[in-house]
């Protein structure tokens, strides 16, 4: 039997570390999140229970945590539809060379390069100067509505949505390209052939082909708008999402009920992970059972 060289040993306890590095933290906040009522926020551990889960739910402090957690679910919902949808109609787009095609698509992808808090700051300056004008235009036209009732165009499913898509949309938008540019024109040629019209090729020959791409966009527009942080901090109005709730509780709260707040955002992106997992796999043996069937019938 061959030894193994020395390298090798080094490399696997760099691995280690780097693995206990990258996945330490979370494991830890996830055992203390389970402390019992006396516990605190180091190690040892206090017993075992379900306490801090509970008071999670009874509430902490002045804080809406039930109201943030569903404005992030929602918000993230919203952005995954969003974000698969106008990924896959660029990638439909850019297949084809237009006029401004290059500068487009630096443009679409420049937020992914600007320090995050910029764009935040930026949106809600944008905001600012919308709501200036309105009120602007009520004083100079006295308008009694504008007067009353308008406060401002800054919320969570205006600016917040837009700071969220500034980060969601690049990604989904470079693996739509990754995805059509290996694409094989040949199956949409064969469909025409056979009859079909544009809107049939696209449903039953390149959707189901892109299909587990579609399920990644899907995965990054939902997990990086729920754990977004930096882009929501100037961009929310008057809303809060689940981590901005998070990182004001850091500063308020020194109880476990902190990490069991943790422990519950993880597993909801852990939720949504196996979930979009396990549908694409649905998809994949629908896809293979239909695709043995047809073999059958030309049999």
């Amino acid at each position: 039997m061959d030894s193994r060289p020395a390298s090798f040993y080094w490399l696997a306890a760099f691995f280690t570390l780097f693995v206990l590095f990258l996945y330490g933290p979370t494991i830890t906040i996830l055992i203390l999140s389970f402390q019992g009522p006396g516990g605190g926020l180091t190690f040892p551990m206090q017993g075992v229970s379900l306490h801090w889960f509970e008071q999670l739910f009874r509430g902490i402090g002045v804080v809406d945590i039930g109201s943030a957690f569903w404005n992030s679910l929602i918000l993230g919902g919203i952005v995954t539809v969003i974000t698969v949808v106008a990924s896959v109609m660029a990638g439909l787009a850019f297949r084809r060379r237009f006029y401004g095609s290059g500068a487009l698509f630096y443009v679409a992808i420049a937020s992914l390069i600007i320090p995050s808090i910029v764009v935040s700051l930026g949106i809600a300056l944008e905001f600012r100067i919308f709501d200036d004008s309105i009120k602007a235009i009520g004083d100079a036209y006295e308008i009694e509505w504008i007067w009353q009732n308008y406060t401002t165009m800054m919320g969570i499913y205006s600016s917040g949505l837009g700071a969220h898509l500034t980060w969601t949309f690049p990604f989904g938008l470079l693996i739509m390209f990754a995805v059509f540019n290996r694409f094989n024109p040949a199956y949409e040629e064969a469909a025409r052939d056979l009859g079909a019209t544009p809107w049939q090729t696209f449903a039953h020959v390149i959707l189901p082909i892109i299909a587990p791409s579609i399920f990644g966009v899907a995965l990054f527009g939902f997990t990086l708008s729920w754990d977004e942080i930096a882009r929501s901090s100037q961009a929310m109005g008057a809303d809060s999402t689940l981590p901005i709730t998070l990182r004001s509780l850091t500063t308020t709260v020194t109880t476990p009920a902190i990490y069991a707040l943790g422990t519950l955002t993880t597993m909801i992106s852990l939720i949504v992970i196996v979930s979009l997992l396990t549908a694409l796999v649905v998809v994949r043996r629908r896809q293979a059972r239909r695709g043995s069937d047809a073999g059958k019938g030309v049999m």
